[in-house]
C-alpha cells in the first residue's frame, strides 16, 4: 500500500503530485491500465512473449 505523508504546509496539489509518482514508480497505474480493459488471450500471450522468456523452473 502506498502512503505519503504531508510534508510541513505543503498544499494539496503537490501531497497528490508525489503520490501519483509513487504510484508510476510502483508500477500501480500501468497495472490498473491493464485490468481496466479485456485482453484477448491472443494479446496476453503476445504481451507476455515481448516480456521475454520465463525463467525455468527447477525442483521437480
Amino acid at each position: 500500500m502506498i502512503k505519503v505523508k504531508s510534508r510541513g504546509n505543503e498544499t494539496a496539489e503537490q501531497l497528490l503530485r508525489r503520490f501519483k509518482k509513487a504510484c508510476e514508480k510502483e508500477g500501480l497505474t500501468k497495472d490498473i491500465k491493464r485490468v481496466a480493459y479485456y485482453e484477448k488471450p491472443s494479446e496476453k500471450r503476445r504481451r507476455r512473449s515481448r516480456k521475454g522468456p520465463k525463467p525455468l523452473r527447477t525442483g521437480r
